[in-house]
């Protein structure tokens, strides 16, 4: 069990070492907590390129510390200007190709959040300039990194499907192998892309110089977003959704995120948690919430503009009460429904001020589109895949559409003052692995470490697997997988420490007492290649 760290003076967390050192060194400096989480999501998509990366969309949650209401940011990019069911149709498509080109079908959102964030920072003290924030990942990517195990195993694992795309093979099979493990990675082009954002701001990456770039690459690839979409783009200032449980008042994003279902699991198990986290009633208690909750998901959420009714109506608490009626304590409710795939970073920070950012970039599956532009080296994401061609779907494509998004960035403030950031990747795993830690963590009394490195569980499916078996890590004992599975649990038992529960982070911020200094407290995931960061 890997020891739970504190300090004072700030802390960050994230799924790469380097990512957390570039967050670390920005606080060192004075910059705030919004600064720091800049350089890391500069720095991310470079040393963790499968992952994410600034061709995908980003989500923030940022709190100044100061009383002033908690701010969400949606960065999230909408389908291009042409598309419609009937063009994908015409190409001889009957659904959304996966990779490729007619993958690639959205607009890059995530570097206009950071922008938007940037703005922020400046608000809360920030004095830092872009090109300092952006300069950790731009090194990475021009002088190279170690390749991770997670990223050889990745690229092995999905070269068939992704090597026919434009631009693939000269980025992430350089002499045409898979990069090994300790290897040394370039992305020279993509070192160029993030100086430029820098130099000319973010702006420019949706109406300027790079934006012409950007564009000019897509139109190469065969995507069929253009500038003209760039151009249209903006990150929203949005109110996150939000809601009370016991001890706590919990923040998540909006749609067309995944947000609502996090907190309405948490909502949902406070009303009929387990006395221990120890036993099977636990893990039981949590799936059925989930699948209480991700009913309500994928019956409700989708891009704000098409929806029928607003998402916090839905945390209401006499809608909670009548969901949390329908819980069995004995036995496991049906569950045919489809699982959503995902591939993403999770981040946070803190700073000694107590000024949050909490963290989402994604490119949904590994390599997204695994089109890479070839003038910019930018890995452009796949999120308009989860649009439907069907008349009349939940997610029915249409021009301007922001797709669904699986991405929810997680906070929390406690009633006795403590604060806290926290969150995932993974899919349908984030709300799951969010309620599992902020439970274990809140409620049962373990350190975050401890909440974070416990043994977790998987409803559905993520990263490219078919089944929807509830799905333990070994580490549970004997006897609580036997109880499941006498719950009526269809169960499937994988390794000790899994990626596929997730890379998960969380960082809490005790208040000082006596004139004392405020105590920082983190976790990050053995499941990934992180690091908590902290002074």
């Amino acid at each position: 069990m890997l020891s739970t760290p504190r300090g004072y003076r700030g802390m960050v967390t994230a799924p790469h070492h380097l990512a957390s050192q570039a967050g670390l060194e920005v606080l060192r400096e004075g910059g705030n907590a919004v600064e720091a989480m800049i350089a890391m999501a500069a720095a991310i998509p470079v040393v963790y390129p499968h992952m994410n990366a600034i061709g995908g969309d980003g989500f923030w949650l940022i709190d100044a510390g100061d009383g002033r209401p908690v701010a969400g940011i949606d960065a999230c990019g909408a389908a291009a200007s042409i598309l419609s069911p009937a063009w994908y149709k015409r190409q001889g498509h009957e659904t959304i190709p996966s990779r490729g080109p007619l993958a690639a079908n959205t607009v890059a959102g995530t570097v206009s959040g950071w922008g938007a964030a940037y703005e922020m920072a400046k608000t809360l003290g920030g004095k830092l300039p872009l090109s300092r924030l952006v300069e950790p990942g731009a090194y990475y990517a021009e002088n190279g990194y170690p390749t991770t195990a997670s990223q050889t195993r990745f690229t092995a694992e999905k070269r068939a499907e992704c090597e026919s795309a434009p631009g693939f093979k000269k980025a992430f099979l350089p002499g045409g192998k898979v990069p090994q493990p300790g290897s040394r990675f370039v992305q020279s082009a993509l070192a160029a892309t993030l100086r430029r954002i820098g130099a000319e701001g973010t702006e420019s990456f949706y109406r300027g110089k790079l934006a012409e770039a950007i564009a000019g690459d897509l139109k190469r690839a065969g995507s069929p977003v253009t500038i003209d979409d760039y151009k249209r783009h903006k990150a929203k200032i949005v109110t996150p959704l939000t809601v009370n449980v016991p001890g706590a008042r919990l923040y998540n994003m909006t749609p067309p995120t995944q947000g609502l279902a996090s907190l309405l699991i948490l909502a949902l198990f406070s009303r009929f948690k387990p006395t221990r986290a120890d036993g099977p009633e636990f893990v039981h208690a949590l799936v059925e919430a989930t699948k209480l909750a991700f009913r309500v998901r994928d019956k409700h959420v989708k891009d704000p503009a098409y929806m029928a009714q607003e998402a916090q109506s839905l945390l209401a608490d006499a809608r909670v009460a009548k969901l949390a009626a329908q819980f069995d304590p004995h036995l496991a409710a049906p569950w045919p429904q489809a699982p959503q795939k995902g591939d993403t970073i999770w981040m946070g920070a803190i700073d000694a001020q107590g000024r949050m950012a909490s963290f989402i970039q994604s490119i949904y599956w590994e390599f997204g589109s695994a089109v890479v532009g070839d003038e910019t080296g930018i890995l452009f994401q796949n999120r308009g895949t989860s649009f439907s061609l069907e008349k009349g779907a939940p997610q029915e494509l249409a021009a301007g559409r922001k797709p669904f998004h699986t991405l929810n960035p997680a906070m929390a403030h406690f009633d006795d003052g403590r604060t806290m950031v926290y969150g995932t990747m993974g899919g349908d795993g984030q709300p799951q692995t969010q309620a599992a830690i902020f439970s274990r963590y809140a409620w049962y009394g373990h350190t975050p470490q401890e909440a974070i490195s416990a043994p977790r569980w998987l409803l559905g499916r993520t990263w490219g697997t078919a089944t929807t078996k509830l799905r333990l890590e070994s580490r549970f004992a004997p006897g609580i997988v036997a109880a499941l599975k006498g719950m009526g649990h269809d169960l499937e038992t994988l390794a000790d420490y899994t990626d596929l529960m997730g890379h998960a982070g969380m960082v809490v911020r005790t208040p000082a007492g006596d004139g004392g200094s405020a105590l920082l407290e983190g976790g990050t995931d053995p499941r990934s290649d992180g690091q908590v960061g902290a002074f």
